[in-house]
């Protein structure tokens, strides 16, 4: 990757918690932040204080909600018509495994919420950006994922049976390391990179104390984590990894079972449906 004070950086989720701490600390260092958010006061707020804290006047916002595939694709287009690269992308944007009692929800096209904001959002945006990101080669893509991973039921993957709420997260959390592995693959010898993490365990943000009602760690030692990854030289090259924090970690075992990989691609091209056109990223 180009210096960090010259790269270009999109992070998803970047008006609270983790992605505006990483998003801080990216535009410390110089870089043009876009922050993903989908309150224009949120992130109108976000991108204010990030200027005056950093002293970066290259920090900008667009918005999408992320239940909502065509807001996605909007999204995208917006990127690519407003900025000529894309050094990294950093999909940090999720709902939680939601407070006691939460039942089912559904996103606005009609799939379980949880697998579609914190995985089908970030593969339909990623896939729409890769003509951005192999333009600005060498590029990064780092998804923020969790070590609470549950196996893809592909039988039942919007868990209209036996809905659980840690349930849906894990299984979300698992495609997106899925997708990390499969786009590892299909990038090799283009100078994209992708790789997963998990930042922190049970950091001290909104979504953790709504879930669980107590913290482990601070927002800041996973945003360290995830910096790490979007910008440290010593991981230029490195790809198809999963990470605890700093560590390099072991995902659960169906990341790294080719077929499931190959079925949760095939899934998620069709529930993208017509948005997901082959040349998109590559006209732009």
């Amino acid at each position: 990757m180009q210096s960090i004070d010259e790269a270009t950086v999109l992070i998803t989720g970047a008006t609270d918690g983790l992605g505006r701490r990483v998003a801080r600390d990216i535009a410390t260092r110089g870089a043009t932040v876009v922050l993903h958010g989908r309150s224009r006061e949120r992130a109108e707020a976000a991108a204010r204080e990030i200027r005056g804290e950093t002293d970066n006047q290259n920090v900008s916002y667009l918005l999408a909600d992320l239940s909502s595939l065509d807001e996605v694709h909007d999204l995208a287009e917006e990127f690519m018509a407003r900025y000529g690269r894309l050094d990294v992308l950093v999909n940090n944007a999720g709902v939680g495994s939601g407070g006691r009692g939460t039942g089912r929800e559904l996103s606005r096209d009609g799939y379980e919420l949880r697998f579609a904001v914190n995985y089908l959002s970030h593969f339909l945006l990623t896939n729409l950006l890769l003509g951005r990101l192999k333009e600005s080669v060498p590029s990064r893509i780092v998804n923020v994922s969790s070590i609470g991973q549950a196996p893809v039921d592909f039988e039942n993957v919007m868990l209209e049976a036996g809905y659980d709420g840690n349930r849906a997260y894990g299984q979300s959390k698992l495609a997106q390391i899925m997708f990390t592995f499969s786009l590892a693959e299909r990038l090799k010898g283009t100078g994209v990179t992708a790789n997963a993490l998990h930042p922190a365990s049970l950091m001290d943000t909104k979504m953790v104390y709504e879930s669980y009602g107590y913290t482990l760690s601070t927002v800041q030692e996973g945003a360290d984590a995830t910096v790490r990854l979007a910008a440290s030289p010593d991981l230029e090259g490195v790809t198809g990894r999963f990470y605890d924090g700093e560590r390099e970690a072991r995902a659960n075992e169906q990341a790294y079972d080719p077929q499931a990989r190959e079925r949760l691609w095939d899934l998620s091209e069709d529930l993208c449906g017509g948005l997901l056109t082959p040349d998109f990223s590559q006209d732009g």
